[in-house]
């Protein structure tokens, strides 16, 4: 928050012209914030830009309107449509049943219903795969029943139930904290004028939460359009799958998909964008404790229905991770066969993983430190801008990302020695991922006390030394939220990971998907178990114990 300019002034004060603008946030930024702001601008447009560039030269831009390409599109749209739609669905049904009812251990539901974050897309697809395939523990129970388990999870619908369990949180969070803030009020006026349980949510708490559920639902898409791994093990072609099938022997159409690709996902932003904006200027201000709905006969299936998903989305991959992974440790114990995995390559890899992400997570936060000074301290278009541009590097998928840096690195004249180097990996990362360390930074740099920082000024203290004595200790909690997320995300990214790594470098998603891939099941789940117990440790420090609806 800005604040404004004392009223008297005492001899010890600023000169008004300088710190009362500073404080009101209305002076001119200095030349080295600006610089630096358009600088990391720059840098986060290069990926989205080069493709827009390789687009229109490519002379590849006809391809668009081919059936090759509108097939893989409409694919692409139908998949996300249908995965927003059933994840708002999923996610506002289990807002609402864990924090405006009194449904059994509810407080235990608020716990679990976000869990499913810490399963990367691509591990819950082999998880739900490889549990029903011959061997996998729901067809061996299936056959100790007597059912001959036929079931085989492939194409659109496949996708679709696999990527509405893994991303319905995305809804889930936003509109429960929504929910958690609403004065019941409004709902109680409702009642008393007679309207039922399921009335008063349609017309009172639903148009309350629409916003949230808007923005939940659009992440969800954007998630969906740009996802690689499990439409890939699900078998069903959309526009990653094309681009990435394309990205050698036929670039031209690679980039015009890609091109596509990022137009339908900055579209979206847009849309979200807009969203969050009406949403906060419909925000309501919290009145007494929300009211709690009684479930009465309903309160059966509705504990039914919350277990059905925690067991599928949380319960279920883990269990079949783990089925394979302790078969395969059993199996090589009685010496029937050994693991194609040593514990040095499950430590190399997990090592490679912690190690890249907190670089990324490092560099990620001090990237976009000048742009949250920008956004926090000083009004002006610049700022809008510059965090329009880092925001749109978000929406780039990651896939385009690295195939964007791969062919730039390539055909750049001086930077031939960046192609397959850990620089450019982390690069495509803080890209793809600084954005969600831009909000926690800016939140930071506005808690720093400007009179701590005008105090210092008048003792002489220059930027950089007030930046390390006085900033950086009181945005150090900030800070480290917003490079967690980062982190998290990071150890979970697979097309990037995949194409820009360098030779003979080995994270946990890229051995996990190279042992899928190859059949070896059993090292799958070992490796995979790994991944999931250090992002179920992230997930719980960054999103649950810090959610706003468990209070």
């Amino acid at each position: 928050m800005n604040a404004t300019a004392p009223a008297t002034h005492s001899a010890t004060d600023p000169p008004a012209t300088g710190v009362a603008r500073y404080r009101a946030g209305t002076g001119r930024p200095p030349w080295q914030l600006s610089g630096s702001a358009v600088l990391v601008a720059a840098l986060f447009a290069l990926p989205g830009g080069y493709v827009v560039w390789r687009a229109l030269t490519g002379g590849a831009l006809h391809l668009l309107v081919e059936r090759r390409a509108l097939e893989p599109l409409w694919r692409t749209v139908q998949l996300a449509v249908l995965v927003s739609a059933s994840a708002a669905v999923l996610g506002t049904g289990l807002a609402w049943l864990t924090v405006r009812t009194d449904l059994p251990l509810r407080r235990l539901w608020r716990v679990l219903a976000p869990l499913p974050l810490v399963y990367p897309s691509f591990v819950g697809a082999a998880a739900f795969r490889s549990g029903l395939t011959p061997g996998g523990i729901v067809h061996d129970l299936a056959g100790n029943l007597g059912i001959d388990l036929q079931l085989r999870l492939h194409g659109l619908v496949g996708a679709w139930l696999v990527l509405t369990l893994f991303t319905y949180p995305y809804v889930y969070l936003p509109v429960a904290a929504r929910l958690a803030g609403l004065p019941s009020s409004l709902e109680e006026n409702a009642r008393l004028l007679g309207d039922r349980p399921l009335r008063v949510f349609r017309r009172v708490v639903l148009p309350q939460a629409s916003s949230s559920i808007a923005a939940g639902a659009l992440l969800v898409f954007l998630y969906t359009v740009s996802d690689f791994g499990a439409v890939h093990l699900m078998r069903f072609e959309t526009l990653t799958q094309t681009i990435y099938r394309n990205r050698l022997f036929d670039q031209g159409r690679a980039f015009a998909l890609a091109l596509l690709l990022l137009a339908l996902a900055l579209l979206v932003v847009a849309a979200e964008r807009s969203v969050a904006r009406r949403g906060a200027r419909a925000e309501a201000a919290g009145g007494r404790s929300t009211l709690c709905v009684g479930l009465g006969r309903w309160t059966a299936p509705a504990l039914a229905g919350c277990t059905l998903v925690i067991g599928l989305a949380l319960v279920a991959p883990a269990v079949s991770l783990a089925d394979w992974g302790l078969f395969g440790w059993f199996r090589q114990r009685r010496g029937l066969a050994a693991l194609r995995l040593d514990w040095g390559d499950v430590a190399g890899a997990t090592w490679s993983t912690v190690w890249v992400s907190v670089v990324t997570a490092v560099v990620a936060v001090a990237v976009v430190l000048p742009v949250a000074y920008l956004l926090a301290r000083y009004r002006g278009r610049l700022g809008g801008i510059v965090n329009g541009v880092v925001v749109a590097g978000f929406a780039i998928p990651g896939l385009v990302v690295a195939i964007s840096l791969i062919f730039w690195t390539l055909h750049a004249a001086p930077f031939e020695f960046l192609i397959g180097s850990m620089p450019v990996l982390v690069f495509a990362y803080v890209v793809h991922f600084g954005a969600q360390a831009v909000r926690t930074a800016q939140v930071a740099v506005a808690a720093v006390p400007r009179r701590m920082d005008d105090a210092a000024r008048l003792l002489g203290a220059g930027r950089i030394r007030r930046l390390f004595t006085v900033d950086l200790p009181i945005m150090a909690p900030g800070l480290a939220a917003g490079a967690g997320l980062v982190m998290l995300s990071t150890m979970k990214e697979l097309p990037a990971t995949l194409l820009v790594a360098p030779i003979g470098f080995r994270t946990l998603v890229v051995e996990i998907w190279d042992n899928y891939e190859a059949l070896y099941l059993a090292e799958m789940g070992i490796l995979a178990l790994v991944l999931v117990a250090i992002s179920a440790l992230l997930t719980w420090f960054l999103v649950v114990r810090r959610a706003d609806h468990l209070a």
